[in-house]
C-alpha cells in the first residue's frame, strides 16, 4: 500500500484502544495467576475427600477461565502483532474477541448459578420466598446475557460496538444488581444463622465481610466498565476493564471456597485443647488407665463385703474407647 493511500485511512489512536487491551491482558493474567493459587490450595484441602460437585465446579471454572485468557492473548496478539501497522485488519473485530465475549458471559452466569446453589443450601427449609426470588432473578439474568451474545455477533467492525451500548448497559447493570442480590440474600442467611456462641458468630461476622468485599469488588469492576463506556465509547478503556470482570468473579467464588479454611482461628485460640476433630467427628480424649485404676481402689474398698475374706478382682470385659460425639457442620461447610 503507497504512502498516500495510508493517508487517506483513519488511523486509530494506539494508545487508548490496543494499548489499553494490552494492558487489560496483563492483569488478566496476573488475576488468574491468583485463581490458579486459589484451586490449588482448594484442592490440597480437599484431597481426601474424592470427586465431589464443588471439585468439578472449581475445575470447570478454572478451564472457561484459562480459555478466556487464552482468547484475549490471541485478540491482542493479532492485532499488535500479526497485523502489526495494518490499519485495514485494525478496524475488524477478530472473531477471538466474539468468543471471549461468550465465555465471560458464561463464566459469570455459571459463578452466579454457583452462589444460588450455595444460598439454596443455606436457605433450604427457612425462606422460600427468598430462594424462589434468587432463583428467577438469577434465570431472568440469562435472558440479558443471550441478548448482549447475540448482538455483539452482529457487529463486524469496531465502530459497530457504539450501536450496541444499550447491550453493554443492560448486561452490565443486570450483573451488578444480581451481585447485590446474592451478597445480601447470602449476608442475611448468615446473620440469621447465628448461634449464641462467640467463636461460631466470630467466623459468621467475617463470612460475611468475606461476602461483602467481594460482592463489591465485582460490581465495582462491572460499572467502571459501564461508565468508561457511556463517558468514552470511542475507545477501548471500557473493553480492558471488560476483561477483568470473569478474573474477579472465579477469583471471588474460590475465595469463598477457601474462606472457611482462611477464617479457622489457630491452635492458641482454640478453647478445646483436648479435643481432636477428624471429619466431623469430635474425640474427646479419655484417661482409660485413670478409669480402670479407680475400678480397681473400688473393689479394694468391698473386699470385705465378700463372704468367705475372698476378694475377686474383676476387670471389664468392655475395652474402653473414646467417645465420639458427632457434630452437624453441614449449613457452615457449606459455605
Amino acid at each position: 500500500m503507497s504512502s498516500s493511500t495510508q493517508n487517506l485511512i483513519p488511523q486509530p489512536q494506539l494508545g487508548n484502544t490496543f494499548g489499553a487491551l494490552f494492558i487489560g491482558v496483563v492483569f488478566a493474567a496476573i488475576l488468574f495467576g491468583l485463581s490458579n493459587i486459589q484451586a490449588f490450595f482448594y484442592f490440597q484441602t480437599h484431597k481426601d475427600m474424592g470427586i465431589s460437585f464443588p471439585k468439578l465446579a472449581v475445575a470447570w471454572l478454572w478451564m472457561l477461565d484459562a480459555l478466556h485468557l487464552f482468547l484475549i492473548v490471541h485478540c491482542v496478539y493479532y492485532y499488535l502483532v500479526a497485523h502489526y501497522a495494518d490499519f485495514n485488519a485494525l478496524t475488524e473485530i477478530v472473531w477471538s474477541f466474539k468468543v471471549q465475549i461468550a465465555i465471560d458471559v458464561i463464566i459469570v452466569y455459571g459463578v452466579h448459578l454457583l452462589y444460588f446453589h450455595r444460598i439454596w443450601i443455606v436457605g433450604k427449609g427457612r425462606s422460600r420466598v427468598l430462594l424462589m426470588a434468587v432463583g428467577v432473578i438469577v434465570t431472568l439474568a440469562s435472558g440479558v446475557a443471550i441478548a448482549l451474545i447475540w448482538a455483539v455477533y452482529q457487529c463486524h467492525v469496531f465502530s459497530d460496538l457504539v450501536k450496541i451500548e444499550w447491550a453493554t448497559f443492560m448486561a452490565l447493570g443486570t450483573i451488578t444488581f444480581v451481585d447485590f442480590v446474592i451478597a445480601s440474600s447470602l449476608c442475611y442467611l448468615l446473620a440469621t444463622s447465628r448461634t449464641g456462641f462467640s467463636s461460631t458468630d466470630s467466623i459468621i461476622t467475617k463470612l460475611m465481610a468475606y461476602i461483602i468485599n467481594t460482592g463489591c469488588l465485582t460490581s465495582v469492576c462491572s460499572l467502571s466498565a459501564m461508565i468508561t463506556c457511556a463517558v468514552m465509547p470511542h475507545n477501548f478503556i471500557f473493553l480492558g476493564v471488560e476483561f477483568l470482570v470473569a478474573k474477579l468473579y472465579v477469583n471471588s467464588f474460590f475465595a469463598l471456597l477457601n474462606a472457611r479454611y482462611y477464617l479457622q482461628p489457630g491452635p492458641e485460640n482454640s478453647h478445646f485443647s483436648d479435643v481432636h476433630m477428624h471429619h466431623g467427628i469430635y474425640r474427646p480424649e479419655l484417661n482409660v488407665v485413670a478409669s480402670q485404676d479407680e475400678e480397681f481402689q473400688g473393689s479394694r474398698k468391698n473386699m470385705f463385703k465378700h463372704p468367705g475374706g475372698v476378694m475377686h478382682l474383676t476387670r471389664s470385659a468392655v475395652p474402653h474407647r473414646p467417645i465420639e460425639v458427632t457434630v452437624e457442620t453441614n449449613s457452615f461447610s457449606s459455605i
